[in-house]
């Protein structure tokens, strides 16, 4: 049974159908859950720099990483989950490694996301932060699709 459920979260189709199959877990196994929003505050200090306020940039990464999990929270929290929650800064790594030094570090037992399920030309471009959390994992890992019409 999965007690310690990381659950990487960010304002997309697919994370919040990864958060609701959550709930549905969540109330099986009656665990504790940790949200976490991954920020890469370096993005904006590669160039062009000179045109922006690189502080305000960062400072909007973060309030707007704040409300993602502030919100998804709130969402778990209205269905009975017990839940944390961390936004976490990354300057220039891979979004997949935080997630996979977080799942060590919390400890998780299991990472439940959500993927694009991109292929071809998208997934060249966009890469997947899944396939990067499935490469190097220390734990289980339960993917959902995103719900195409």
């Amino acid at each position: 049974m999965y007690q310690r459920i990381l659950v990487p979260v960010d304002d997309s189709d697919t994370s919040r159908q990864a958060l609701l199959e959550t709930m549905r877990f969540c109330c099986e196994q009656r665990g504790k859950t940790r949200l976490i929003h991954v920020i890469d505050l370096a993005q904006f200090t590669w160039g062009g720099a000179e045109f922006v306020d690189v502080g305000e940039l960062q400072g909007s990464l973060r309030d707007n990483g704040r409300k993602v999990l502030d919100s998804a929270s709130e969402l778990m929290r209205s269905h009975g989950v017990d839940v944390e929650s961390a936004l976490i800064e990354i300057w220039g790594g891979q979004i997949a490694s935080a997630i996979n030094e977080d799942a060590r570090n919390w400890p998780a037992d299991i990472i439940v996301m959500g993927s694009h399920g991109w292929t071809g030309l998208e997934h060249l471009l966009l890469g997947s932060v899944a396939e990067g959390v499935l490469r190097h994992t220390p734990v289980p890992v339960l993917l959902f699709p995103i719900q195409r019409s």
